[in-house]
Formats: C-alpha cells, sequence, structure tokens
C-alpha cells in the first residue's frame, strides 16, 4: 500500500437494516472492493463491517472531482437484538453487502464469529452458515456442492432405448 491509501479518512456507511420473526438483515454498499477485501465481525447484538482501501493509483491521476473513494470503509452497529454469530450469511454483489442474521431462539446462545467471504467470482462473494426458513446449519462448501450439482445425461448404447421426445 501507498502512503496515499493509508492516509484517506475511513469512510461510513450508510445502512439498512430489516427484521423479521427469525432474522435481522443488514445491507450496505462498499462499492469496488472484492470479496477479500471485506471483514465481518458479529459478537451477539454488535456488528463490525469494514472494507480494506483498493485502487493505490486512484489517487495518482489528476482528478477533476472525487466524491468518493475506493475504501477504505467502516461501520459499527448495534443490533436491536442478539443474533446467532456462527450461523450468519454474508453476500457482496453489484458492490453490496448483505448479511442475514438469525435471531438467537430462546435459551440460545449468540456466540462470536469473523467472517471472510469466499470469492465465488472477483466481485462476487459469499459465506453461508444457514440454509432454509427454519435455520438450518451448513457451510460455504455444503452449500455449494448441493447448489451446483450438475446432472448429466447420457445417452444409451442403443438408440432404441431412448426415452420418448417429451411432448
Amino acid at each position: 500500500m501507498t502512503d496515499t491509501i493509508q492516509t484517506l479518512p475511513m469512510q461510513t456507511l450508510p445502512v439498512r437494516i430489516y427484521e423479521t420473526e427469525r432474522r435481522i438483515m443488514v445491507v450496505t454498499p462498499m462499492p469496488g472492493l472484492e470479496p477479500g477485501d471485506i471483514e465481518v465481525t458479529i459478537d451477539a447484538d454488535h456488528v463490525t463491517l469494514h472494507g480494506r482501501a483498493r485502487g493505490p493509483h486512484q489517487h495518482e491521476v489528476a482528478l477533476l472531482v472525487s466524491e468518493w473513494s475506493v475504501g477504505p470503509y467502516h461501520r459499527d452497529l448495534r443490533l436491536p437484538v442478539p443474533v446467532v454469530a456462527d450461523l450468519a450469511n454474508a453476500t457482496y454483489d453489484n458492490g453490496v453487502v448483505v448479511l442475514c442474521l438469525p435471531k438467537v431462539p430462546p435459551g440460545g446462545v449468540p456466540g462470536r464469529a469473523d467472517i471472510r467471504l469466499d470469492a465465488v467470482e472477483s466481485t462476487r462473494g459469499e459465506h453461508v452458515g444457514h440454509v432454509g426458513r427454519e435455520v438450518i446449519p451448513t457451510s460455504t462448501r455444503e452449500h455449494r456442492a448441493g447448489k451446483h450439482k450438475t446432472v448429466r445425461w447420457t445417452p444409451p448404447a442403443d438408440p432404441r432405448d431412448a426415452a420418448p421426445p417429451a411432448k
């Protein structure tokens, strides 16, 4: 990193927070980052979002107008209720981070989690901690294995054994 990047002011992230019966959703823009630049820390009812600065050469050109830069971004949030940190889902696509945080059920334990997104593409990432309406624990690896199963049709050795075409 250059000295220019290290001295950039931290940009406070605007957020939208949604609540359903079972979940809290946090949505915030972090334009220009890659999944590995994003860090999320969840601790009971506290969430910290951080995005590292990118593009060290963005400030080496003669800018006519510079109203934003690609990071660094930061936001600390206090949620209205505790969430189950290790079951959190995080996605990054089109420059927007979306957190899906299951609420702590009665008698449950919120815990703490440090989340790094796995790259799906250079500008898309995800971290999967749960699936389903009833919040079933899973992992990003398990989720991808189930999501991307491909079924390949192999033609029969004898064409007369082939199924008739669908009408």
